[in-house]
């Protein structure tokens, strides 16, 4: 794998991230994401493949309409990208069955993803998803 080659898989990951969660275009599924596109750890439960990540981006920008993604870093080797991200929001909508509660909500957390060609074809990922129920005031541990 070529270092141009590298840095295009690196943009790629950095543009449907930025599209789709920052910029809320829901469109970008499909300019990103190859139609076979596995998602090992679907971020809406019951929602995979292409599909879940729209369902996701939307989901996010219907709650949080501001929602920004911050890429924190990214590392690139042979067909794998890693992102390690922030991303921020004010709450004005319902998520996860909480009304909007007007505050900032944090969620940190690291995708990999691995691309074929032009297009993302797979995804694991780690959210801190305790830390967002923490902030939604539904911590199961409390």
């Amino acid at each position: 794998m070529t270092p141009d080659q590298l840095e295009r898989n690196k943009q790629l990951v950095i543009g449907f991230i930025q599209d789709l969660f920052t910029k809320g275009d829901l469109d970008a599924v499909g300019r990103y994401l190859s139609p076979d596109f596995v998602d090992h750890d679907p971020p809406v439960p019951g929602a995979d493949g292409p599909e879940g990540m729209r369902q996701a981006g939307a989901m996010f920008r219907a709650a949080l309409p501001d929602w920004r993604s911050e890429v924190e870093q990214l590392v690139a080797e042979g067909d794998i990208v890693v992102e390690r991200f922030t991303a921020t929001g004010i709450q004005q909508g319902e998520l996860m069955g909480v009304p909007g509660t007007g505050r900032t909500l944090v969620l940190r957390g690291i995708n990999v993803f691995r691309i074929e060609g032009d297009k993302i074809v797979e995804r694991w990922g780690r959210l801190d998803d305790l830390g967002l129920l923490r902030q939604l005031g539904l911590d199961p541990s409390a």
